[in-house]
């Protein structure tokens, strides 16, 4: 797209269609995202295409006779199957991005994909075994037939080509408006209908892309840009950055215990507000002055001990202003996926896009819509099912994310850009659900505080703390003797091989030069021109 003139945007939704056919474990028509936007004059827009609940969602719906959040496996459940599924935006925020931002057509930034699902593509290794090993796609006979080949499974080096997803492009570049008020949407209403979801033709001719305020805040004299309500990330992201500003990390070293430790400490205090204030800002105060407040941030560190760990059970809110009185008493908890996608752009023009979207579980419902070739999201698992009872990821939220009636599920997805001088600089972002947050500010601390390049932060290993469970996630690359000293000081650990995909630009102030780090965890590439 940008070799024929188009810009940041024409590439972002260009890609983001094409994901919708060559990574459909979280590239998506059915699901929905965020798009922050930097244009090169300065201007800042942050689209919010977030899926919606339908308008008959109530808080009680994931919930069996006893009262009991319904396992993830049975009919009817947040996760796997018709009710799962929220009003995908994805779509609509495609399209309104494009005719606003973007320089090309839709049908010239929709023919790669259109192509790629027309004439296939060749499956990686880790596509083909993502599809055999799923536990819920043989359930639906249209997923099972698609992905599956009924059973005769998708060999590494198949090609994989489908034909009901590229007419559905085709349909969409003729005529974009039927995803949500022509035909399609009523095929697509019907086909949820019939499996026993909730989603209407009305409630897709009801979905709205909005365009919100992007969270703003700094850090070390760097100007950070990020994603506000209804994701929590940019507001978690400031609230870490603001508790950390007042430590010197620098003496302490890249990725020793002590640095670990205060980064960690700051994370279990933003993921513990997370809980109690995070939700749509649609339906929900959400105190985001207060909590990205700077002297907020210094009363939260001084109840860090610099030398050993905090316990989450014990942990008690600085009075400050509202937020007290504001907080719930009873939380409620909520399993997000990591299964999300991310990537950035940066033209030579100087705009820049970070994009985050997802289907939420890896093939999101499983559900794939009969004749139109895509799979649907379960979003509606991104909202808290009932109060007190941890979900897959043990996140904990409060009433401002229950279940309702066109609410917009709470996010952690946090595309990111940082300036200097205004200057841009960074452009950040990463799937991984819950962690998403934490991967972000992990890359940008590396860059900003120890002066590793793009490539080098994006390569270091990662920690993780969301107050609840009370432990760090560590990825198995820390050094045994930086576990140990941890464990020193109190902290629970546990060891994982990894998580995120960061796949981040870093541009140069003086030059313009721009690198591309794409993340060697998963299997994306940086490229230009």
């Amino acid at each position: 797209m940008l070799q024929d003139g188009g810009n940041a945007v024409d590439a972002a939704v260009a890609t983001g269609f094409a994901l919708a056919v060559v990574h459909p474990q979280a590239g998506n028509l059915g699901g929905g995202g965020f798009m922050l936007l930097r244009k090169a004059d300065g201007k800042v827009h942050f689209i919010d295409f977030r899926e919606k609940a339908p308008a008959a969602a109530d808080e009680n719906m994931f919930l069996d006779a006893q009262g009991n959040v319904i396992p993830k496996s049975s009919s009817g459940s947040s996760v796997v199957g018709y009710k799962a599924i929220g009003v995908p935006g994805t779509v609509a925020g495609f399209i309104y991005a494009e005719k606003q931002y973007g320089k090309l057509t839709i049908e010239k930034v929709m023919a790669p994909a259109i192509k790629l699902a027309r004439d296939g593509f060749t499956l990686a290794y880790s596509d083909a075994q993502d599809l055999k090993d799923d536990k819920y796609l043989a359930q639906y006979p249209e997923s099972k037939r698609i992905f599956l080949r009924d059973g005769n499974y998708y060999q590494p080096g198949d090609v994989f080509k489908q034909p009901e997803l590229a007419r559905t492009l085709e349909r969409l570049a003729k005529d974009p408006d039927t995803f949500y008020h022509g035909a399609m949407a009523r095929e697509l209403a019907e086909e949820i209908q019939k499996g026993g979801g909730l989603i209407t033709a009305k409630d897709l001719a009801a979905y709205e892309v909005k365009e919100r305020v992007p969270i703003r805040g700094n850090y070390r004299g760097y100007e950070i840009i990020s994603a506000p309500p209804p994701s929590s990330g940019g507001v978690a992201l400031v609230e870490i950055l603001n508790i950390l500003e007042g430590f010197d990390l620098t003496k302490y070293g890249n990725g020793s215990g002590e640095d670990i430790h205060l980064e960690a400490e700051a994370f279990r205090r933003a993921f513990y507000d997370r809980a109690d204030f995070m939700g749509d800002p649609d339906f929900a105060k959400v105190p985001v002055a207060q909590l990205i407040d700077k002297k907020y941030a210094a009363a939260w560190r001084d109840s860090i001990d610099a030398s050993h760990a905090s316990a989450s059970k014990d942990l008690k809110r600085p009075s400050f202003g509202e937020l007290e009185r504001q907080a719930r008493l009873h939380p409620a908890a909520v399993h997000e996926s990591e299964n999300t996608t991310h990537f950035s752009v940066v033209d030579g023009e100087g705009n820049a896009v970070a994009l985050t979207t997802t289907l939420n579980d890896s093939f999101g419902s499983r559900v794939t819509a009969k004749g139109l070739g895509f799979l649907l999201n379960d979003e509606m698992d991104d909202f808290a099912s009932k109060s007190s009872v941890p979900n897959a990821a043990g996140l904990i939220q409060g009433p401002a994310n229950a279940v309702g009636s066109g609410k917009r599920p709470l996010s952690s997805m946090t595309p990111t850009m940082v300036l200097k001088d205004g200057k841009l600089v960074l452009v950040l972002g990463s799937p991984g659900g819950a962690k998403i947050i934490t991967t972000v500010a992990n890359v940008l601390i590396d860059v900003v505080d120890f002066e590793l390049d793009i490539q080098e932060a994006v390569n270091a290993p990662r920690f993780h703390h969301q107050w609840l469970p009370d432990e760090i996630l560590v990825e198995d690359r820390l050094s045994p003797d930086t576990m140990n000293i941890l464990r020193s000081m109190g902290h629970q650990l546990k060891v994982q091989h990894f998580w995120g995909d960061g796949e981040c630009i870093m541009i140069d102030p003086k030059t313009g030069e721009r690198l591309g780090a794409s993340d060697g965890r998963n299997n994306g590439k940086a490229a230009g021109y």
